[in-house]
């Protein structure tokens, strides 16, 4: 222990006549450790978000999603005719509700991009036109009164409820239960809001991740019946319209094993009531999830080859000082040999400034890692 203790004496004082030469050596081992460290931990969390996102769609869950087709390629498009008709039809919904036994449950989701009204403040929302169930699927929490309910449906009432972002928006500070906004010239009482949560990952049919803070939520039943399945818009200039029935079908499988099977047969009972498979893209999160594990592995592999490279440079540049050393400090190694040091006491002696130089940089990069990583 005390020839250790020695041994680390004789190193520092030897690299402290050298203070600065000694210092940017070690720049090259603190960096690349640090880089190591830090792209990893990048990777890992990156990769950590992405399969939070996917499990947020969930592991037992199926999504069917209507792709809309490029306008000049619709071949659901009458010739003469203004409306492209695409997507998923409540045909499908019934289909696979009934047909498959291992679906737990379907819930069906119309969407519309609508503009909604409270006094003098006007938002863009996307209005969802749901059931009960999403809510659970979707894993919405109650921040003010309740979700839409099966009595909403049946009866068709113009209900709503708001999610976080829309609420703070149209209302601010006030209390939204119990008033009325307006979603395409007609009135809806709000009858609860949901809380803040983050947004899942991205799906097929859609450009990004779904967020759920600026959604309006009314029963799919009313939507139907207030704003039918045909969509126009009128714009200066312009004039379009498309027929959609349902923008979604999210499926709860009962057995998280029989996912994958049932993602097949889905497929094959889909195919029987579309000629063209580009008009819904079936997404399986327990898929996604596998892929993103796959990612993480490359994206970590490639990571920490770069950051490698970093350390074997700073290594590099250590051995470069070292031997520069040795021939500078060449009058210095005689007058030792001189006077009995063996070769072996010389090379251990730059072996200590080495591993010195190299154990100080390597916990500084490590720290400066952690700190940041």
């Amino acid at each position: 222990m005390m020839n250790l203790l020695r041994t680390i004496e004789l190193a520092l004082k030897s690299l402290m006549l050298h203070k600065l030469r000694s210092g940017l050596t070690m720049l090259g081992i603190v960096f690349g450790v640090f880089s190591v460290i830090a792209m990893l931990a990048i990777g890992e969390g990156a990769s950590q978000q992405a399969q939070e996102q996917v499990l947020k769609l969930g592991a037992t869950n199926i999504i069917v999603r209507s792709v809309k087709p490029p306008r000049e390629t619709a071949g659901s498009q009458a010739p003469g005719s203004f409306v492209l008709r695409y997507g998923l039809l409540r045909a499908d919904y019934d289909l696979l509700s009934r047909t498959i036994p291992t679906v737990e449950q379907a819930i069906p989701i119309r969407e519309l991009i609508k503009p909604c009204r409270y006094l003098h403040r006007e938002l863009n929302c996307r209005i969802v036109g749901c059931t009960p169930d999403y809510r659970d699927v979707n894993h919405l929490n109650m921040a003010q009164g309740r979700f839409i309910s099966d009595e909403d449906r049946r009866t068709r009432d113009n209900v709503a409820v708001l999610a976080a972002g829309s609420a703070q928006m149209l209302f601010q500070y006030e209390d939204p239960l119990g008033k009325t906004v307006k979603i395409a010239d007609r009135r809806y009482m709000i009858v609860g809001v949901t809380e803040s949560r983050e947004a899942s990952a991205a799906i097929g049919g859609s450009m990004s991740g779904q967020d759920y803070n600026n959604d309006i939520y009314i029963p799919l039943e009313t939507m139907r019946v207030r704003m039918g399945d045909l969509d126009v818009d009128r714009r200066t200039g312009s004039f379009s319209a498309e027929e959609v029935q349902l923008n979604q079908i999210t499926l709860r499988i009962s057995d998280k094993d029989q996912v994958v099977p049932t993602a097949a047969v889905i497929r094959e009972s889909l195919a029987q009531n579309h000629k063209d498979p580009n008009q819904y893209s079936v997404v399986v999160p327990q898929e996604l999830l596998k892929q993103a594990e796959q990612i993480k592995v490359i994206f970590n592999v490639v990571l920490g080859s770069i950051a490698a490279i970093s350390l074997i440079v700073g290594g590099i540049g250590i051995m470069n000082i070292m031997l520069a050393t040795v021939t500078e400090r060449t009058r210095e190694i005689g007058v030792r040999r001189a006077l009995g040091a063996k070769q072996n006491d010389i090379t251990r002696q730059f072996l200590r400034e080495t591993i010195t130089m190299s154990v100080m940089g390597g916990t500084a990069g490590i720290l400066a890692g952690l700190v940041c990583g």
